[in-house]
């Protein structure tokens, strides 16, 4: 029996990969994520870059993001929100499971509740702490019912650890077939996902190849034309994308939102007292930390929440702005040499958790040189487990204060916290009133802002390769870049 159109393809394309086929192919796009192979891997509700992409593709939620960071519908054909903000009645599109089965919203209400059981006790499942309830109204309606507004309600669907999923398989977009060394991808025709049918859809489409590889051998395989696309460069391995591989692609910055500075761990001898915490964040020149990078554009800041966002009300400033570089440190330094006199035989040593690379290890450079203008000598730990301040570098899921201020809840257990700040977030949970929400947000800021458990310098930074003829990449501040876009040919 002679196989399908869609089927030979797949096999053609797999044939191809294991014989040590190249990039460059008009039918095939081959995706390296900057990782580990196992990444792939991952089930579970804490997903790396590479497993969010897969299950994007391959288990879409009621919404997805598209190419741009927006968010389109999914499963949902359409939804309205109602005046008060505080419920979302989707409308699901006329689809089907893996298994054939008709999806109904009492499917998709029993998988929303299980997802947010198995989310409890991580910092996106704080995220969607304002979900009350989530209903099947009728076949083919399902509401959400919220205790307060949360306006960032559609973007947090649309992450990829909320796609839907029947017996551990999605409806995505995508079709996955595993290869020797990774994924291969194979759109699926839209008729199949309740969609409108797409004339001429095979001769519209390629296939996508992902695999996972160290840093080194991911700009190595762009080099080499292996590869038609990096993703997930971070500021560890970002000075290997000048290695030769800007002669064959053009290397691609998100302007990300995120987090991206040292979380206090410990709260013992020197880090014992806020003070002295922050006197290590005085004591770093944070325009001056990132020259060596020469990144266009990147604005660093001593804020815990990024600055100008939605829910922003303009009443936290940046630190120390009334104080010169040279003033900050001479305070520090003199609070440095101050617990010096009163603990004798105490020295000031901190260590620092750091991924490594050739970034990183310029990094640790700037910030050592930091730390010692003050008195403080910095040290690289191995283990974070046993690390006086482990970096933070992180990609924001929703552009509200809440998602920052989630990260440092003390019952996620991720270092020093403030219990005040999360009595203050807390308080929000309820708050109707948007301007009664934005000031809570505010005050929590501030409370962690006061306790220095987390010392900020600036956005993560974010950064892909990306060869001309690529279409479907997108820059955009999420550092999401869906893999379906990667497979329209050019109409």
């Amino acid at each position: 029996m002679p196989l399908s159109r869609p089927i030979a393809l797949a096999c053609a394309a797999v044939a191809c990969l294991l014989a040590g086929c190249s990039g460059g192919r008009d039918d095939l796009v081959n995706v390296v994520f900057i990782g580990e192979p196992e990444e792939f891997e991952q089930t579970g509700l804490r997903l790396s870059p590479a497993a969010q992409h897969l299950r994007a593709a391959t288990a879409e939620g009621l919404v997805a993001l598209d190419a741009t960071g927006g968010v389109v519908p999914a499963v949902a054909e359409r939804w309205v929100v109602t005046d008060d903000g505080l419920s979302y009645i989707f409308r699901l599109r006329n689809s089907r499971w893996s298994d054939g089965t008709q999806i109904e919203a009492e499917h998709v209400r029993d998988e929303l509740r299980g997802i947010l059981r198995r989310l409890r006790g991580t910092s996106l499942g704080r995220d969607l702490d304002k979900v009350s309830e989530v209903r099947a109204m009728t076949g083919r309606v399902v509401e959400i019912r919220l205790t307060s507004p949360l306006p960032d309600l559609l973007q947090i669907l649309a992450q990829p650890e909320l796609g839907l999923r029947r017996g551990g398989e999605g409806t995505g977009p995508m079709a996955a077939t595993e290869t020797e060394d990774g994924w291969l991808l194979q759109p699926r025709p839209p008729e199949t996902r309740g969609l409108p049918e797409v004339p001429e859809w095979n001769e519209r489409i390629r296939q996508v190849h992902v695999r996972a590889l160290p840093a080194r051998a991911a700009v190595d395989a762009f080099d080499a034309g292996e590869a038609d696309l990096v993703l997930n460069g971070t500021l560890a391995n970002l000075p290997l994308a000048d290695v030769g591989a800007l002669s064959r692609g053009t290397v691609r910055l998100d302007a990300a939102l995120g987090l991206f500075g040292l979380r206090v761990r410990s709260g013992e001898g020197l880090l014992g007292d806020a003070a002295r915490r922050e006197a290590l964040a005085m004591a770093i020149d944070r325009p001056q930390l990132l020259q060596p990078f020469n990144i266009g554009g990147w604005v660093p800041t001593t804020r815990i929440v990024a600055p100008g966002l939605p829910d922003d009300i303009g009443t936290i400033d940046e630190r120390w702005s009334d104080l010169s570089p040279e003033a900050r440190r001479t305070l520090a330094a003199r609070r440095i040499a101050g617990w010096l006199g009163a603990e004798e035989g105490h020295t000031a040593r901190v260590t620092l958790a750091l991924p490594q690379g050739p970034g990183s290890d310029l990094l640790f450079s700037g910030l050592a040189e930091d730390f010692a203008a003050i008195g403080v000598a910095l040290e690289r730990a191995d283990d974070p487990r046993e690390a006086d301040l482990v970096l933070v570098d992180r990609v924001a899921r929703y552009g509200g204060a809440r998602w920052f201020l989630n990260q440092f809840a003390c019952d996620l257990r991720g270092g020093l916290c403030s219990p005040e700040a999360d009595a203050r977030v807390e308080e929000a949970l309820s708050a109707q009133n948007p301007m009664v929400r934005s000031a809570l947000y505010a005050e929590a800021e501030a409370e962690l802002a006061a306790s220095n458990v987390y010392i900020p310098i600036g956005a993560p930074i974010r950064w892909s390769l990306v060869r001309g003829g690529v279409e479907g990449f997108r820059e955009n501040r999420w550092n999401i870049h869906p893999l379906l876009p990667l497979a329209m040919r050019p109409i």
